[in-house]
């Protein structure tokens, strides 16, 4: 099991960038943390989910 913004999933082996689009996510709006990590937005195609993975994707807010 892969933890994702602190809720469990079973997503090992997946492609972190085909995962991430899956799901939603605007890439160009977010960080993505693996295993307290920064991943630069140009590795996240070579990256495979392995089990155990602590996968934080923070969002960038806008507000006043």
């Amino acid at each position: 099991m892969v933890t994702v913004n602190g809720e469990q999933k079973d997503i090992a082996g997946s492609n972190l960038y085909t995962f991430l689009k899956e799901e939603g996510y605007e890439l160009s709006r977010v960080v993505i943390e693996l295993n307290l990590d920064i991943i630069p937005k140009e590795e996240l195609e070579n990256i495979t989910i392995k089990d155990e993975d602590v996968i934080e994707v923070l969002r960038f807010v806008g507000g006043g």
